[in-house]
């Protein structure tokens, strides 16, 4: 089987002609580049930064650290609530997505993500150093690994199911 994308031609044996045939495109797209999935690399950054400048606070106590960690969640926050806004859209417009087991753990896990990431900027507004040691760094160690629990089911449903991918056939 033969598959056309935009740029080349690319061969394809017949078992993964099935894995081809099951790409779900995203609904809430630009220019066929879906949104989520621009969006998603935001937080990802943000709150692993956060936890990076908690670490430089905690051994440093310089508090440029502390104003950093602060401003990198609510970034994260605010691009982490649209990345959601417009994967709840994808999810709901597609039936498979609504029904699958992976989608709803990542979806479930990144507002479980997104709320301890709220919890933790609230932390952070508090003064000095209280606001980071010990549970400033606590919740952004908790962000951190919920994240790459939800970054890891999102993938796959990337490469596993081609969700979000669309094939020019």
């Amino acid at each position: 089987m033969r598959v056309t994308t935009q740029r080349r031609v690319v061969e394809v044996t017949p078992t993964e002609s099935a894995y081809v045939r099951r790409g779900v495109p995203a609904t809430a797209h630009v220019a066929g580049h879906p949104v989520h999935a621009a969006l998603v690399p935001f937080p990802i950054v943000c709150f692993t930064l956060a936890l990076l400048t908690d670490v430089a606070y905690w051994q440093s106590g310089t508090l440029m650290w502390q104003h950093f960690s602060a401003w990198l969640l609510f970034v994260g926050i605010v691009m982490g609530g649209l990345a959601a806004l417009f994967g709840l859209v994808d999810m709901l417009s597609r039936d498979r997505l609504r029904s699958d087991r992976n989608a709803i753990v990542h979806g479930v896990g990144n507002v479980i993500v997104l709320l301890l990431a709220l919890v933790n900027n609230l932390v952070h507004a508090r003064d000095g150093w209280t606001s980071v040691v010990p549970w400033g760094l606590t919740l952004s160690a908790l962000t951190v690994l919920g994240m790459i629990v939800t970054v890891w089911f999102g993938r796959d449903m990337v490469f596993r199911e081609g969700v979000g991918v669309r094939y020019d056939v």
